[in-house]
C-alpha cells in the first residue's frame, strides 16, 4: 500500500494511493482513520512531505563501498563503526517531491545529494531488540539527504552543511508491505543513471538502527530514520534535477536552484 499526504486547495489530509489516483483518508495512519470515498486525480492534487515527524533520526557511513570512497576522496583510510552513528536532522529542511532544492549563494563547490532509504516507524517503542524493532517499522519511504560538504567538515553540529531549508527533499509516499532485502537504489542526475546499488546491503540495517536508539530514546509513531547512501556522490548546480528510485517505492524527484 502506498500512503500520501496531499493537499487540495487549502485542505490537508492523508490518502491511500491507486494507480494515477488518491482516496482520502480520515484521520492518520499512525492512529485511527477512516478510508473515505472522495479520490482524486494525482495530478489535482500537491504531494506534500508524507509525514511530519515528532523526531527525525539519521545514521551516517552505513555502507561499505560509500566509506571506503569517501575516505579515499579525502586521502585516508576508511573508518568503520562498532555500532551506528546516529544524528537528528531538521525538519525545517524538509521538502515535498517535486518541491526545489535551494543552493544558498555562500554555499561551495562540494554541493551533494545521498539517495536513501527511510525508515517510518509506526509503533511507539523503548529498549526493543532488533526483530521487535523491525516489526514496528510502519513502512518506507526515500530521502535525498542534501550536504554541503565544506559547511559539514567545518561545523561540528551539521547546522548549515545538513540541516539548511530544502536540504531534506522526502517523498513520494510511504510504501507498507516492502523488504529492504528485495529493493535497489538508482540515482540519476538530468536524466542520467549515477548510481546503482542493493539497497538493503547496509552495515546496519534499520531494526539493529532504531533498537540501538531506543536503549535511550523512545521511539513515536511517525518518527523517520535516514539509513545512509552507498557510494560517492558528485555535486549538483542550479539547473539540476535529481531523482532516487528505490524499488517498492517510486521516484523522489526535484530540481536545484540558486537563491535569489
Amino acid at each position: 500500500m502506498l500512503w500520501c499526504r496531499f493537499q487540495l486547495k487549502n485542505a490537508v489530509s492523508y490518502g491511500i494511493v491507486n494507480g494515477d489516483t488518491v482516496q482520502a483518508v480520515d484521520g492518520s495512519p499512525f492512529a485511527e482513520h477512516t478510508v473515505t470515498e472522495r479520490k482524486y486525480a494525482l495530478a489535482d492534487v500537491k504531494l506534500l512531505v508524507p509525514v511530519i515527524p515528532p523526531t527525525f533520526y539519521a545514521i551516517g557511513s552505513n555502507y561499505r563501498d560509500h566509506v571506503i570512497g569517501i575516505a579515499k576522496g579525502k586521502g585516508g583510510e576508511p573508518k568503520f563503526y562498532d555500532r551506528p552513528r546516529v544524528g537528528y536532522r531538521a525538519n525545517s529542511a524538509l521538502i515535498a517531491h517535486g518541491e526545489n532544492i535551494v543552493k544558498p549563494k555562500d554555499a561551495g563547490e562540494k554541493f551533494q545529494y545521498e539517495g536513501e532509504l527511510v525508515a517510518v516507524v509506526g509503533k511507539t517503542a523503548r529498549n526493543v531488540t532488533p526483530e521487535e524493532a523491525r516489526a514496528c517499522i510502519f513502512g518506507w519511504t526515500i530521502g535525498n539527504d542534501i550536504s554541503e560538504r565544506h559547511w559539514q567538515h567545518a561545523d561540528t553540529t551539521n547546522l548549515r552543511g545538513k540541516n539548511a531549508d530544502t536540504f531534506k527533499p522526502m517523498g513520494p509516499w510511504i510504501a507498507t508491505g516492502i523488504d529492504p532485502a528485495d529493493m535497489t537504489t538508482k540515482v540519476r542526475l538530468n536524466g542520467k543513471q549515477v548510481h546503482c546499488f542493493p539497497t538493503g546491503n547496509m552495515l546496519f540495517d534499520a531494526g539493529t538502527v532504531l533498537s540501538d536508539i531506543s536503549k535511550y530514546c523512545t521511539l513515536s509513531p511517525g518518527d523517520v530514520l535516514w539509513l545512509g547512501t552507498d557510494e560517492v556522490p558528485k555535486n549538483l548546480v542550479p539547473g539540476d534535477t535529481i531523482e532516487i528510485e528505490i524499488t517498492g517505492i517510486g521516484t523522489l524527484t526535484n530540481r536545484v536552484v540558486a537563491e535569489k
